[in-house]
């Protein structure tokens, strides 16, 4: 091999690594624009559909939704947490499937998402999550639930191991820790030195004693249903699986009538 065929493999070698390097650092950089993608929108009038009315207050400084139950006769309040895209009042649904099971329901909204002004990051999404349930404990009487959709089930498994005040979890399509999901996907950088938001659901609910009901798609192309068993099988609090045959990440069934919803609510809310 003569010397000019060593020279150009040489420069094309640090070509490449210039070019990895140049993208690892672009991962770096702009990693939470891939992974938060909010919708944006004015203060929402009055009147939303399913019933929805922004709480605690009508600017810019609500913290979510209110649907469901009467409060006088609600069974407790559901705070549900959506996942990394739309915003909360893409989620109506939830209220009204939870609503008719006879809980007051809330969706919250993340800092950055629909009119709420800030940054999305695990430290906002996480330190709003907790404030949210101080303010629903100060407001309402009866237990609080979290449900967390994707992204959101990573949130409210942070949240829920530095208080006492949550009486049991739903987990909707979760993972064990955001940081394997990225490994999996970008298995070419190393993603575990480069992540800033890990959302490990695994580590922060080792010690959560209450129920946790965890429900997955059997064929999720987003979070891959091992991700959803590995933090299944992870969980020393009493818990319950739920698997949808044949589903998708986004398209598990969400109609108001399915039997799973009274099943799920059921499993949390029975006496301890």
């Amino acid at each position: 091999m003569g010397r000019g065929t060593l020279r150009l493999i040489y420069r094309l070698g640090i070509y490449c690594l210039i070019s990895y390097l140049a993208l690892c650092l672009l991962m770096f950089l702009f990693q939470r624009r891939l992974l938060y993608l909010p919708s944006r929108h004015p203060i929402p009038a009055s009147g939303q559909e399913y019933g929805l009315r922004l709480w605690p207050q009508v600017n810019e400084h609500y913290l979510g939704y209110l649907g469901g139950a009467i409060q006088p006769e609600a069974r407790g309040t559901v705070v549900v947490f959506h996942g990394n895209a739309g915003s909360a009042r893409d989620r109506g649904y939830f209220a009204e499937a939870l609503g008719e099971l006879g809980f007051r329901v809330l969706l919250a909204e993340y800092p950055g998402y629909g009119a709420r002004s800030g940054k999305p990051s695990q430290k906002a999404l996480v330190e709003q999550a907790q404030h949210i349930i101080r303010q629903v404990k100060d407001h309402f009487p009866g237990p609080v639930f979290l449900w967390g959709e994707s992204l959101g089930a990573g949130v409210v498994a942070a949240a829920a191991a530095e208080t006492s005040d949550v009486d049991g979890l739903v987990l909707l399509t979760p993972w064990d820790s955001l940081t394997e999901v990225a490994q999996s996907l970008y298995w070419f950088l190393p993603v575990r030195l480069l992540i800033k938001d890990r959302y490990a659901s695994s580590s922060y609910l080792a010690n959560y004693q209450g129920p946790v009901a965890v429900v997955l798609a059997e064929n999720d192309e987003i979070i891959p249903i091992h991700h959803g068993e590995k933090l299944f099988n992870s969980l020393q609090s009493p818990k319950k699986r739920w698997v949808f045959a044949g589903a998708g990440h986004n398209s598990w069934p969400a109609n108001r009538n399915e039997k799973w919803w009274q099943e799920v609510m059921d499993f949390v809310t029975k006496p301890k």
